[in-house]
C-alpha cells in the first residue's frame, strides 16, 4: 500500500480516482504545526522555531498509523514554499525516513502520475525562506505593536506587510482630501458629416503651469470655423490580449467583473482546483505551458479564431517566482465547471482569459489629420483622430481588460474622419468651448490596491487576500460601496509607525522579498535574512521614546458621525465613535462634551446602543427614586433629569463600564 498525504480532503476523492486501488490517500487539513500563540515563539541568535501542534490529535494519530503500515510515502501538498514546509513538517511529526515529495499543479491523471513517477527530496531552501517570512512576520508583530499601544490603546498591530498596505490607503485619502481641483479649457469644433477636432493647446502650456486656464482665449479658439489640413495620415493600429490570469490579477478580475472580494476569489479558484478543473491557482508566472498550446489552438479554432502560430509570452514582474504556468482550465474543451453559479462564473473568466491570450491581435484603420487656422492675433492647431475596428481577433473571446473597470478603460475613439489632403480647406459648421476640471486621484477599490502591492513588491501574490481581509476586519480600513476609506484607527498606525519603522517604507518591503527569494535560491541563509531585520528593527525601536510618541499620538482620533445624533433633545450634537482602551471594542459619545453633554453609548455593530442607553438611564432614574434620597444617580451624586441640557451624568465610571463590555467585540 502507498499513502499520499495531501493538504485538502477535497482533493481526495479525484486522486483516489486517478491513483486507482493500491494508494491510501489522507488529509492534513492544511498545516498541523505553528508559532505559538502567546509568545514569541523563536529567539535570537539562531531563531529557531518552537513549534506547537495545531492538527487535531486522532489526525495525526491517523497519519502515523497509515504511514506506519504504507511501504511508501508521497508527500503532495501544494506546489509552493507554504506546500513544502507542510510537507517537511509531516516528515518531521510523522518520523518519515525518506518520503517522496511530489507535486503537480493540475490534479489530472497525466499530471498526477507524471509527478509520481517523478519524486524529489524535500526542498530545504523552499522550507527555510518560508520560515523566514513567518519569522520575519512575527518579530514586527511582537516588537512593533506595543509602540501602538504607547497611549494606552491596546490590542492595535502592526504588520511587515499589513501596515505597509494600510500606509497606502491612508496616504491615498489625505492626497484626495489635500487635492484642489483646477478647472481649465479647451475647444472643439464639428464639421459635416459627424466628425471632430480638439484644440492642441501644447503651445500655451508649460510644465510650470500645465493648463489652459484663458477661458477667453478659449471661447475665441472655439468660434473658429475655416481651416486648413497641413497634414494627414491614414494607417493601421494593432491592440494585442492581455495576459491569462495570475494570482493577483485573477483577484482583480473577480472584483472587477464578478463583484467578488479577493477571499471569496481565491475561496472559489481553491475549489475549482481541488475538483480538477483548473490549475495551481497560487502563480505569479503569466504565460501558459506549451503543453497547452494544442488544446488552446484546438478550441479557438471552434469559435471561428485562429490561434497564433507560436505562442504568445507575457513579461513577468520583478521578482515573480514564476515556477508554476498562469492560471488555466485543465480540460480545456469544458466550457462550464463547477458546483456552484459563482464557481461557474470565475471558471468561464478563467478559461475566456487564457484562450483569447494566443488569439491574433485585434486590428484597427486609424485616420489622423492636423487642421490650422487662426483665432484673433494666435496662430492654433486642431488635431482630429478617429479609428475604426478591422478586425476583433482577442476581442471576439473577451471584452478588454478584465481587470479594469469600464470607467477606467480607454474610449474606443468613434471619430469618423473623411479622407483629406494636404492643403484642403475646411469649414466647421459648430464649435463648443470644453470646460473640465482637474480630477483627485481615484481612492483604492480592493482591485486597484492589489494591483498596487502587486507593483511595489509588497507581500506575494497568495497573500493579498489575507492581507484585504485583515486590514478591513482590523478596522484600518472600511469599506464604503467598492472603495477603501482609511479609519482614524488606520491613521493613527500608519503616524505612529512611519518614520520610526523601516519595515513602513514599501521600498525596504521589497528588499525583504528579495532577501526570501535568495533564501529559496540557497544564495543566503535563513538565520542571517532574519537576524538582519531583527538588528535593524530592534535598532529603530530602542529609540522610541513611549511617552513621546504617546505625547504625539493621543490614541486614534474619534470618528465624528453626520449620521447619529445624541439622543438628548436639549444637545441633538453629532457622536462620534471611539476605540476602547482595550482595543478589542468601541463606544460613541457626543461631541458636545465641552458643552457639559456626557452621553455616551454602546457600540452595537458599528452604530450607537440607543436602547441600551435608554434602558440604562431608566434603571438609574428608578434607582434613584427607590433610595428616596434626592441624591439621583448614586455613581455621579447628581441628578438624573436630561432636561438640565447637562445630558446624561454616567460620567467616567459609564465610560469604564462601556469600555470593559466592549472588550469581546472585534479588533
Amino acid at each position: 500500500m502507498k499513502l499520499m498525504i495531501i493538504e485538502s480532503p477535497n482533493k481526495r476523492e479525484k486522486l483516489s480516482k486517478i491513483l486507482g486501488p493500491g494508494w491510501d490517500i489522507r488529509a492534513s487539513y492544511g498545516h498541523i504545526r505553528d508559532l505559538p500563540n502567546e509568545n514569541y515563539g523563536l529567539a535570537p541568535p539562531l531563531f529557531k522555531m518552537n513549534y506547537e501542534m495545531r492538527a487535531r490529535a486522532d489526525t495525526i494519530r491517523g497519519l502515523k498509523e497509515a504511514a506506519r503500515k504504507a511501504d511508501e510515502v508521497y508527500l503532495a501538498t501544494d506546489p509552493d514554499r507554504e506546500g513544502e514546509s507542510i510537507s517537511w513538517h509531516l516528515k518531521e511529526v510523522l518520523g518519515l525516513r525518506n518520503p517522496k515529495r511530489v507535486t503537480f499543479n493540475e490534479i489530472t491523471e497525466q499530471a498526477v502520475k507524471t509527478a509520481v513517477a517523478n519524486p524529489r527530496q524535500i526542498d530545504d531552501n523552499l522550507v527555510f525562506a518560508q520560515e523566514g517570512r513567518r519569522a520575519i512576520d512575527r518579530l514586527v508583530g511582537w516588537e512593533a505593536s506595543p509602540v501602538l499601544w504607547a497611549s494606552g490603546y491596546k490590542g492595535m498591530s502592526a504588520g511587515r506587510v499589513q501596515s505597509p498596505a494600510v500606509r497606502l490607503v491612508v496616504e491615498r485619502d489625505r492626497e484626495i482630501r489635500k487635492f484642489k481641483s483646477t478647472t481649465h479649457f479647451g475647444a472643439r469644433i464639428f464639421f459635416k458629416d459627424g466628425w471632430s477636432a480638439d484644440w492642441d493647446t501644447k503651445p500655451f502650456v508649460s510644465d510650470e503651469k500645465p493648463y489652459m486656464l484663458d477661458k477667453q482665449l478659449a471661447n475665441d479658439v472655439a468660434s473658429v470655423r475655416d481651416v486648413v489640413v497641413s497634414s494627414f495620415e491614414d494607417g493601421t493600429a494593432r491592440k494585442s490580449p492581455y495576459p491569462p490570469f495570475k494570482t493577483a490579477s485573477l483577484q482583480m478580475a473577480g472584483s472587477v467583473k464578478l463583484g467578488f472580494n479577493p477571499k471569496k476569489t481565491m475561496d472559489l479558484a481553491q475549489k475549482l482546483f481541488e475538483g480538477g478543473h483548473i490549475t495551481y491557482h497560487r502563480t505569479d508566472n503569466p504565460n501558459l505551458s506549451d503543453e497547452s498550446m494544442s488544446a488552446v489552438s484546438s478550441e479557438l479554432r471552434k469559435m471561428g479564431i485562429e490561434c497564433v502560430a507560436k505562442r504568445r509570452t507575457f513579461k513577468a514582474p520583478e521578482g515573480a517566482q514564476a515556477g508554476h504556468p498562469a492560471i488555466t482550465p485543465t480540460h480545456w474543451e469544458v466550457a462550464s465547471a463547477g458546483d456552484t453559479a459563482d464557481e461557474r462564473k470565475l471558471y468561464e473568466l478563467i478559461r475566456l482569459q487564457a484562450l483569447a491570450c494566443q488569439a491574433p491581435d485585434a486590428q484597427y484603420a486609424t485616420r489622423k489629420a492636423v487642421l490650422d487656422a487662426s483665432a484673433g492675433a494666435h496662430k492654433v492647431r486642431f488635431l482630429a483622430n478617429g479609428r475604426t475596428l478591422t478586425f476583433k481577433g482577442w476581442l471576439a473571446v473577451v471584452d478588454g481588460d478584465a481587470t479594469s473597470s469600464k470607467e477606467d478603460q480607454e474610449a474606443e475613439p468613434t471619430n469618423p474622419v473623411p479622407v483629406l489632403a494636404k492643403g484642403d480647406a475646411q469649414h466647421a459648421e459648430d464649435g463648443r468651448l470644453l470646460e473640465q476640471k482637474t480630477k483627485a486621484p481615484p481612492k483604492y477599490t480592493e482591485a486597484t490596491l492589489i494591483a498596487k502591492l502587486e507593483k511595489e513588491g509588497v507581500g506575494r501574490p497568495s497573500t493579498y487576500s489575507a492581507i484585504m481581509e485583515g486590514i478591513v476586519k482590523r478596522e484600518y480600513v472600511k469599506i464604503s460601496g467598492k472603495y477603501l476609506d482609511a479609519t482614524p484607527r488606520g491613521e493613527y498606525v500608519v503616524d505612529t509607525l512611519v518614520g520610526r519603522c523601516q519595515f513602513m517604507d514599501i521600498p525596504y518591503t521589497k528588499s525583504v522579498e528579495g532577501q526570501l527569494d535568495e533564501v529559496a535560491a540557497g544564495k543566503s541563509k535563513y538565520e542571517d535574512v532574519v537576524r538582519g531585520m531583527y538588528d535593524q528593527l530592534k535598532k529603530e525601536l530602542s529609540g522610541v521614546n513611549a511617552k513621546v510618541v504617546a505625547g504625539l499620538n493621543s490614541g486614534p482620533p474619534p470618528e465624528v458621525s453626520a449620521e447619529f445624533m445624541c439622543a438628548d433633545p436639549n444637545c441633538s450634537k453629532p457622536l462620534c465613535r471611539r476605540p476602547s482602551k482595550s482595543g478589542k471594542g468601541f463606544w460613541w459619545g457626543c461631541t458636545g462634551f465641552k458643552e457639559g453633554c456626557k452621553n455616551i453609548y454602546y457600540d452595537k455593530d458599528g452604530k450607537p446602543d440607543y436602547e441600551a442607553a435608554k434602558q440604562s438611564q431608566e434603571s438609574g432614574r428608578s434607582g434613584s427614586q427607590r433610595s428616596n434620597s434626592g441624591s439621583g444617580n448614586s455613581r455621579s451624586g447628581k441628578s438624573s433629569s436630561r432636561s438640565s441640557g447637562k445630558g446624561s451624568t454616567r460620567g467616567a465610571d459609564a465610560y469604564r463600564a462601556v469600555t470593559s463590555r466592549s472588550g469581546g467585540r472585534g479588533r
